[in-house]
C-alpha cells in the first residue's frame, strides 16, 4: 500500500501550502510588470501629443470607435486616472492570475469584451471612454462569483479585503458622476461574473486535492 500526498510543495489551489504562496508571488510580480507598460503608454500619449485616447478609446455607437473595446483598457485620461487604477488592478489581478494563466487570459478577454461592448451600446455617443476600470470591476466579479460557484472561502476573503479597502468605489456601477463611465464598471462586473461561471474549476469527487485527503493505493 502506498500513500500519494500530491505534488511537491502542495496543491497551489489550497490556502497555506508552499505552492499556493508561490503562485501568489509569481502572479504579483507579473501584475506589477503590467502597470509600467500602462505608464509608458500614457507617457507616450502626453509626451508626443498624439491623442491616443481619441484614437483608441471607445466612442459609443460610432463604428470608428468600436476598436476601443480592445484598446481602451490600456489608455487613461491622465496620470491621476492611471494612479487610481494601478493599485486595485495589481491587487485584484494578482488573485485572479494566481488561479491559473489560461483562466486569467480567457477571463480578461471576456471582461474586456463584455465591458467594452456594453459601453459602446449604452454610453453617450458624445463621449470617449478610456481606462482599466472595467477590467478592475471584472476581476472583482470573478473573485466574488468564484467564491460562490467554486465554494471557495479564500475568494470570499479576498473580496472582503478589497471591499474594506475600496468598497466606496463599488458605487461606480451607479450613474453618479457624468465624467465616470458607470456603464464600463457595471458591464465589467457582469463580464467578471460570466467569466467566473464559464471558466470555473469543477470539483471532482475523486480528486484527492479538492477533498483534502490522500489517495490510497493497495
Amino acid at each position: 500500500m502506498t500513500l500519494h500526498d500530491g505534488p511537491p510543495g502542495g496543491d497551489p489551489r489550497r490556502f497555506g501550502t508552499e505552492a499556493f504562496y508561490a503562485s501568489i508571488g509569481r502572479a504579483f510580480v507579473a501584475m506589477c510588470a503590467v502597470v509600467p507598460v500602462l505608464f509608458l503608454v500614457e507617457a507616450l500619449d502626453v509626451g508626443l501629443g498624439i491623442d491616443l485616447d481619441l484614437a483608441g478609446g471607445i466612442i459609443p455607437r460610432h463604428i470608428d470607435g468600436l476598436d476601443g473595446v480592445l484598446f481602451s483598457p490600456f489608455l487613461h485620461a491622465d496620470f491621476n486616472h492611471l494612479y487610481s487604477n494601478s493599485v486595485p488592478l495589481i491587487l485584484l489581478g494578482t488573485f485572479v492570475l494566481a488561479a491559473g494563466f489560461r483562466r486569467f487570459m480567457w477571463s480578461t478577454l471576456v471582461i474586456v469584451l463584455v465591458s467594452g461592448l456594453g459601453v459602446w451600446f449604452t454610453g453617450s455617443p458624445n463621449s470617449v471612454v478610456v481606462g482599466a476600470s472595467g477590467v478592475i470591476f471584472g476581476y472583482l466579479g470573478v473573485l466574488l462569483t468564484r467564491g460562490v460557484v467554486e465554494r471557495s472561502w479564500w475568494n470570499f476573503a479576498v473580496v472582503l479585503l478589497v471591499g474594506l479597502l475600496y468598497g466606496w468605489q463599488l458605487l461606480g456601477i451607479l450613474p453618479t458622476d457624468e465624467r465616470i463611465s458607470w456603464q464600463g464598471h457595471l458591464f465589467g462586473l457582469v463580464g467578471g461574473v460570466v467569466a467566473a461561471i464559464l471558466f470555473r474549476r469543477r470539483r471532482v469527487e475523486d480528486d484527492p486535492y479538492d477533498l483534502g485527503s490522500p489517495t490510497l493505493r493497495a
